[in-house]
């Protein structure tokens, strides 16, 4: 059984090491074959890092580490080209002046690297140089591959705009060198989370081919199925009689924790970081999102309060995905949870003026996690609070208990600033989805019957809750509109659409001074 290579990013050594790897030399094939100059955007630890360094090696005619790949005779070794291999999560930029040092550093040290002699001063024009130098000297034009090219704005969305316009500027005049120099550069590839954040840099390199939502490049990060099963044989063989459980029920959970990402709806695969850290510790935990906590998407969805993108799947065009914003302030919040894997593509359909996306949570790590820390933030209670109150409003929802319902979700909201709320029916609605969704319910918001719109459907279980929620203004008008949701979901008769489920009622009442009561009634 091959090791695994937790936390690995370089090609060599994790072939060198015999480890498992999983070969994506078709997509690599396939990539120089049809092109030179691309992007690809995929969340962090999600495999970019190994993909660059697979071509690194690659265009260095390290043939021994492709032995046994699909590559291996299909490539010319007798060629080998000169890398200028530039990854960002290893540079200094937290200033825009230690942005200019470290890129300046680094053409130094590839300069020395390849004997090279540089004589500008100025960071573009001493890239430029480098270039231009490398072909001559060599011989072969130059691979340019450039690793987490956004890191450095991305991480300085949380600062002074002007610091982060200052970032950003730099990179636009170091990237466009690389489209100045096109005659001397055989193949650029560019990895990064986002494309939204660098519009100003992609001015500068216009003709990067995408192939974020390519079709036939949806698996060139992560794990399908198939190489999930074949590569982890004896993994999954291992983990299944280490938790005594069988290799079905064990393939089953680990699709529902760490599977579901997918950039065309079609071809799903697995966050490798996850899959790796799973098979090493046989516990099921969210792995991925403790790498790096989203303070900024947190504050974004806070910021807009337009936390009702979360309580369900949501449509959006494919201009919303891309996020073609100039002002880093405006980007709407599912653009940003797209671009970083908090959501990902469930559907896709044709409309009018283009891709329509079906967005929701990828799998069970993601959506339990984001959520837990989007209502801990917003209603300022602790992670381990919001879980506990997230158990008890699932078993308040499954044992159909209105008031224990209703004192959890007074609990859970008691606490949000005055300045988040907002007094009308919609936002109740948002909070309240929020929480079922978290509490581990399956929600479906706004459903449409032959007779009217249902506000929410909760499955749970093997039940359905059907929800009406209300807003009251004072508490003397609790009663009126607890009476009224009643009502309306047996004049309409919402139920009849699941005839063939143990179906239950539930109307919310939410009144101006933060009182819950809650009713269930049996079909």
């Amino acid at each position: 059984m091959k090791n695994l290579p937790v936390g690995t990013q370089a090609f060599d050594k994790l072939r060198k090491a015999g480890a498992v790897y999983v070969d994506k030399t078709e997509h690599v094939y396939n990539l120089i074959n049809n092109g030179s100059v691309y992007f690809l955007s995929r969340p962090r630890r999600f495999g970019k890092s190994l993909l660059v360094s697979t071509f690194k090696e690659l265009f260095k005619a390290n043939k021994e580490l492709f032995k046994n790949l699909y590559i291996y005779d299909k490539w010319d070794w007798s060629k080998q080209y000169p890398v200028i291999h530039l990854d960002f999560a290893e540079l200094a930029y937290d200033t825009p002046e230690r942005l200019e040092n470290s890129l300046s550093d680094f053409i130094i040290r590839t300069a020395i690297e390849y004997s090279i002699e540089l004589i500008s001063s100025e960071i573009e024009t001493r890239f430029s140089e480098l270039i231009e130098k490398l072909h001559n000297s060599t011989g072969q034009q130059v691979v340019v591959l450039i690793d987490e090219y956004d890191k450095p704005m991305m991480d300085s969305l949380n600062k002074e705009k002007e610091v982060h316009q200052a970032i950003k500027e730099i990179l636009h005049n170091f990237y466009q060198v690389v489209k100045a120099g096109d005659a001397h550069i055989k193949f650029m590839f560019m990895t990064g989370v986002s494309r939204f954040i660098g519009l100003s840099v992609f001015s500068a390199l216009n003709n990067l081919y995408d192939i974020t939502m390519d079709a036939e490049f949806s698996s060139i990060c992560g794990y399908t199925q198939e190489e999930l099963e074949s590569n982890f044989k004896g993994h999954i063989e291992a983990t299944a009689e280490s938790m005594k459980i069988s290799k079905e029920e064990l393939l089953s959970k680990i699709k529902y924790w760490y599977n579901g990402y997918s950039w065309n709806s079609k071809i799903s695969v697995y966050n490798p970081f996850s899959t790796l850290a799973f098979f090493r510790n046989k516990e099921f935990i969210g792995y991925w999102y403790k790498t790096g906590t989203p303070i900024f998407l947190i504050e974004q969805i806070k910021k807009k309060n337009d936390i009702d993108k979360l309580t369900c799947k949501v449509s959006v065009s494919s201009q919303l995905l891309e996020g073609n914003s100039s002002d880093y302030g405006n980007i709407e919040s599912v653009t940003l949870l797209f671009q970083t894997g908090y959501l990902t593509v469930k559907k896709k359909e044709i409309g009018k003026r283009g891709p329509i996306y079906t967005m929701d949570f990828p799998n069970f790590e993601v959506r339990d996690a984001f959520l837990t820390s989007l209502l801990g933030t917003y209603t300022q209670k602790n992670e381990e609070k919001v879980l506990e109150l997230g158990d008890m409003i699932y078993e308040d929802i499954e044992n159909k208990n209105g008031e224990r319902l209703g004192r959890n979700l007074e609990e859970l909201f008691s606490n949000i600033p005055y300045d988040l709320h907002t007094k009308r029916e919609s936002y109740y609605h948002s909070l309240f989805l929020l929480a079922s969704r978290m509490s581990g319910c399956e929600v479906e918001a706004e459903v449409h019957t032959d007779k009217g719109r249902i506000d929410a459907v909760l499955r749970h279980d093997n039940s359905i809750t059907i929800v009406e929620i209300k807003y009251a203004k004072q508490v003397d008008q609790i009663k009126g509109k607890m009476e009224e949701g009643l009502n309306q979901i047996k004049d309409t008769k919402y139920y009849e659409k699941y005839t063939n489920a143990n179906v239950s009622l539930l109307v919310v009442v939410f009144c101006e001074n933060k009182d819950v009561s809650c009713k269930f009634e049996n079909i």
